[in-house]
């Protein structure tokens, strides 16, 4: 008597299963090839090269000149890049005679813009900004910038940045 009702059972628990599986499987592959999902983590890293990028361009030591270029060089591709490469020098020398030291900390960034088949992207951001001047007492300054990110072969990188003017873009 029992084996008369053990075999259907068993083997609706196994479709049962099997079906779960089938449709766990279908929904996670659904999932993890989501468009959308896609974007949100390009965005998420538009969003942190741009942190780091737009800080690296409000944090100067008017001592190690070369560190900083290099930061911006590093961060910067196109013109951005090709004006930092080719005034090198003359912008060692202009933050070398300012001494002046500035440190900068983010306190909110936000893109405004992505273009993911295009490669483009746009963030603004608000700092803190620490300007030092040798000998003397920091003052501290809060702006807005405005950056613009191209997609590189080593990833996203500035390709331009300007402060946002008070009450408007």
């Amino acid at each position: 008597m029992i084996k008369n009702w053990l075999t259907p059972v068993t083997a609706a628990l196994a479709v049962v299963a099997f079906g779960f599986a089938a449709w766990a499987g279908v929904s996670w592959y659904g999932a993890t090839h989501d468009d959308a999902i896609t974007y949100a983590q390009t965005r998420d890293d538009v969003l942190r090269v741009a942190r780091v990028g737009i800080t690296n361009f409000r944090t100067l030591d008017h001592t190690k000149p070369d560190e900083g270029l290099n930061r911006w060089l590093e961060s910067s591709t196109g013109t951005l890049h090709d004006e930092i490469a080719r005034d090198l020098e003359a912008g060692k020398q202009r933050i070398v005679d300012a001494r002046t030291t500035s440190s900068s900390t983010l306190l909110d960034a936000a893109v405004t813009e992505l273009d993911d088949r295009a490669g483009t992207a746009r963030v603004i951001a608000v700092m803190q900004t620490a300007v030092t001047p040798e000998g003397g007492d920091a003052a501290t300054k809060f702006e807005r910038y405005q950056a613009e990110l191209q997609r590189t072969d080593a990833g996203w990188k500035l390709s331009a940045i300007g402060p946002v003017a008070a009450g408007g873009a």
